[in-house]
């Protein structure tokens, strides 16, 4: 167990950022994800915390300890790669047993430890299977279980699961949780998968272009984006967005949609964009007082709950509603929308102006 921190550091390849003046501190026996686009500077931080390349600028710390001068090995981190990397003609347990073997211990403890490990991970069976003779999942487990004998400091996992089915990845999250859980270990885990990110991480750092945009809790990260580029990249439909403007005394007024509201707290004026999630916008029938007109767009039902696609003014919104309400296309509805549920951004900028209260 370990905590790891990066301190103003930088990477560069030529004239190319790789990461720039990266301050992270990933807490002892905390679940930390690093989340963001591809070349975002997501798995350069691991390479960076690993030893596989070094700063150009700052310093990489493991529980308090500069470790500039240390490589690799020195560091006992542990890495979880995507394409997991198993030897194909090694058994499982063989492939789970490589690392202590290659440090010289006694074949009991070899053993001890492979056997303590497999029946952590579930698959005590698979021992004396080859990796062809395993599903996705098995395979996986049998990687995490390679990177788990050596007892290390901190685990870094560079999208472990993004190449399984989507049932596989949800049970392989739940299983992850699970082992951080129970094993008390430091895990640092790269996904372009907000879901992912979102499920299984006590905190997530939101990446662009090498820079750290967010760091917070899901719950945070999702109420309380602080930038408009945060807010668009975190949910599931996607936040709606109003391109409008505002005025002073905080009123906010649509430009493609219909729309004028009074937001407290609201400063300053000129180009802003107002943003609301889905499942904070109400439907109402046409003959309803105030609110937005609008019509039905076109209608997914998911079961639990619907996504209605509505079009308002020269705009298509998401609608997230309970259940599975019954609309007609074309059918012309109203639009609740709460105030203290809308978050307001700089039209230009990006930057947050107001967050919902």
């Amino acid at each position: 167990m370990a905590r790891l921190e990066l301190r103003n550091a930088s990477k560069f390849y030529g004239k190319t950022v790789a990461v720039k003046d990266i301050d992270l501190v990933v807490d002892d026996n905390e679940f930390f994800c690093i989340f963001g686009p591809p070349s975002s500077g997501k798995t350069t931080i691991l390479r960076l915390l690993l030893g596989l390349v070094a700063p150009d600028e700052g310093e990489v710390t493991i529980g308090g300890v500069a470790v500039g001068e240390q490589g690799p090995k020195e560091r006992n981190l542990a890495m979880v790669f995507q394409n997991l990397a198993l030897f194909p003609h090694m058994t499982a347990g063989q492939n789970l047993a490589f690392p202590l073997v290659e440090r010289k211990l006694e074949k009991a403890a070899v053993m001890a430890r492979v056997a303590e490990v497999a029946e952590t991970l579930h698959i005590t069976p698979l021992l004396d299977k080859l990796p062809a003779h395993l599903s996705g999942g098995e395979r996986q487990r049998v990687a995490i279980g390679r990177a788990l004998v050596r007892d290390p400091a901190a685990f870094l996992m560079d999208e472990p699961i993004a190449a399984l089915d989507a049932r596989l990845r949800e049970e392989m999250r739940v299983e992850l949780k699970r082992l951080q859980r129970e094993l008390h270990h430091t895990i640092v885990y790269v996904t372009h998968d907000q879901e992912e990110a979102m499920s299984i991480a006590d905190r997530i750092a939101v990446m662009e272009a090498g820079e750290i945009r967010q760091v917070g809790t899901p719950a945070e990260i999702y109420n309380l984006p602080n930038s408009r580029y945060v807010a668009e990249l975190i949910g599931s439909p996607p936040m709606n967005f109003i391109d409008g403007t505002l005025a002073e005394g905080g009123r906010f007024e649509g430009g493609d949609v219909p729309l004028a509201m009074a937001l407290d707290g609201a400063e300053g004026a000129g180009p802003a964009a107002l943003a609301v999630r889905p499942e904070d916008i109400g439907i109402d029938s046409a003959g309803a007082n105030g609110g937005v007109e609008a019509s039905i767009y076109e209608v997914e039902p998911l079961g639990a709950f619907t996504i209605v696609d509505v079009s308002a003014g020269e705009q298509i919104l998401k609608v997230q509603a309970p259940g599975q309400p019954r609309f007609t296309l074309g059918e012309p509805v109203r639009l609740a929308l709460d105030p203290d549920r809308c978050h307001l951004f700089h039209g230009e900028t990006g930057d947050l102006i107001r967050s919902a209260r």
